[in-house]
């Protein structure tokens, strides 16, 4: 677990109600995001049709792009080239939602 929180599913029976650690639930609702940049356009018009349906994520101003560390290995297997900035923050991602912050009116 790298939260800490066990995400459970109910089994019913016969008997009554089993509850059971879900490794699907774990997948799902537990994840992380990482900064990743890719070392040209062609490369990155790629990743993003490929990424596109099959995963969230945010594309930066900057050129970096927000997605969940599921996309890496996605990503490997079709053989597009990335370069992992870090972890993404929960700041970060606020951020990337919602835009830069407005100046204030005098």
């Amino acid at each position: 677990m790298r939260s800490g929180i066990m995400a459970t599913r109910i089994e019913r029976t016969q008997e009554g109600a089993t509850v059971l650690p879900s490794k699907a639930f774990e997948t799902y609702y537990h994840f992380c995001m990482v900064t990743i940049t890719f070392p040209d356009r062609e490369t990155e018009k790629r990743a993003l049709a490929f990424l596109l349906g099959r995963f969230s994520g945010r594309v930066l101003r900057s050129g970096e792009h927000i997605v969940p560390e599921a996309a890496l290995e996605a990503l490997a297997e079709q053989s597009i080239p990335y370069s992992v900035i870090g972890r993404t923050t929960y700041e970060q991602q606020m951020a990337a939602i919602r835009g830069p912050a407005p100046t204030s009116v005098q």
